[in-house]
């Protein structure tokens, strides 16, 4: 199990993506609509914020609630990604990508979720370790 948030694999491929956003949102039509913009921005940086801050979180029940929400925010983003699509700021390749991209992370968080669940106490000894050596 990672011993900080920065090594898990869900944190990676959402900043990962949350880059990939903020590239395509910052070019031709999709530029202008600050709305949509700021909107797929904030719910892309949500996952990865909130993957973060659950890690952070001393209680496994409390990383599970922010595993959630995280996975939430992957589907607020897909739904932002047909606006994007039917507006005409993505190309059908780039919709495709994106939406594939994030349906596969919110099954990526749904199936940790269930590891985290199911290993529950070890996970939360393992991070009270990490926690307690990091403020030293």
């Amino acid at each position: 199990m990672a011993t900080r948030f920065e090594d898990l694999q869900i944190w990676v491929i959402a900043r990962k993506l949350t880059s990939q956003v903020y590239a395509v949102s910052n070019g031709g039509s999709f530029v202008k609509d600050y709305g949509l913009k700021d909107q797929i921005r904030r719910a892309s940086a949500s996952i990865m914020a909130n993957i973060a801050e659950g890690y952070e979180r001393r209680s496994d029940r409390e990383f599970l609630r922010f595993l959630d929400i995280a996975k939430g925010s992957c589907g607020e983003v897909r739904s932002h990604l047909y606006i994007a699509l039917d507006a005409g700021y993505l190309s059908p390749e780039q919709f495709e990508y994106f939406r594939r991209e994030y349906f596969g992370l919110m099954g990526m968080i749904a199936s940790f979720s269930k590891s985290v669940s199911a290993n529950a106490n070890s996970l939360y000894e393992e991070r009270a370790e990490y926690n307690d050596t990091t403020i030293q």
